[in-house]
């Protein structure tokens, strides 16, 4: 089935959307804002063709429908939210990002999806001057970051992030950036450098001059480097640093390619152990 929303779906805490036994597709309109809530899982859906949709009445609770305002056309937007799994889903094309989560968000974990065909695939934090994100805890595990990508693999602000075991086939400009001093712990990833000299860097700090970012915690270890890719690291390298985005023990790089190959939405029979 192909959904077509005309305007976002919003959900209260505890919820699960699992496409798992059936082909589903949230296409073509709004798609997905998980707001103000908990615990929810976001499990086996193609989302692509995200728009821009808003400046209308939409239902926000049972018991609430009121205005919002333009919504960014996100595949799905985390917004001050926590307790977030968003998992095997293929994710490409949308207006804004494939995966936002800014205002405070922390607890999310964003593994096995396949994402494809887009600009500024994921946004972590909402501006360098909301230093509530300085919360904000994602990791970003067996993924797989493939055709048509350009940049922000993530793009992190002010909290921490574990980016282990993902699979980098196409990128652009970069593949992780970041402002406003974000941890960033790239543990056991595949890093596959495109064929353009200029874009062989994996990290881009963002508007920031060496001065700023150079004590900024980001480091690479046990990652493979490909077609001349290389990872930047700075900031003092101390393992105690990296704690709160360690949150998963990673597997060697050479595994990243059988880790990631089930990457995006799984092909599930209803009736089926998936």
């Amino acid at each position: 089935m192909v959904i077509t929303l005309k305007q976002e779906l919003i959900m209260n805490s505890f919820k699960t959307l699992d496409g798992r036994g059936a082909n589903v597709h949230i296409a073509y309109g709004a798609c997905i804002t998980i707001q103000y809530i908990t615990n929810v899982i976001i499990h086996g859906l193609n989302i692509h063709d995200c728009k821009q949709t808003g400046n209308a009445m939409v239902r926000s609770s049972p018991s609430h429908y009121g205005w919002r305002t333009l919504a960014d056309g996100d595949g799905v937007s985390i917004f001050g939210a926590s307790h977030i799994w968003v998992d095997h889903n293929s994710l490409s094309n949308c207006a804004d990002g494939l995966i936002d989560a800014i205002m405070a968000s922390t607890a999310i974990t964003i593994s096995n999806n396949y994402f494809t065909h887009h600009n500024e695939v994921m946004l972590l934090g909402h501006s360098d001057s909301y230093t509530g994100d300085k919360q904000m805890q994602v990791t970003i595990a067996y993924n797989h970051f493939g055709e048509g990508l350009i940049q922000r693999m993530p793009r992190c602000r002010h909290g921490y992030f574990h980016v282990v075991n993902n699979d980098y086939t196409h990128w652009e400009m970069y593949a992780i950036g970041g402002s406003a001093d974000p941890t960033i712990n790239s543990q056991g990833n595949r890093y596959l450098a495109p064929s353009d000299q200029n874009a062989k860097e994996v990290t881009k700090r963002v508007d920031t001059d060496t001065s700023r970012w150079s004590h900024w915690n980001w480091r690479s270890e046990g990652d493979l480097m490909l077609n001349g890719a290389y990872f930047t690291p700075s900031g003092a390298g101390a393992a105690a640093s990296y704690a709160r985005a360690s949150s998963l023990g990673a597997k060697s790089s050479s595994m990243v390619g059988t880790i990631t190959s089930g990457a995006g939405v799984l092909n599930c029979r209803r009736g089926y152990q998936c």
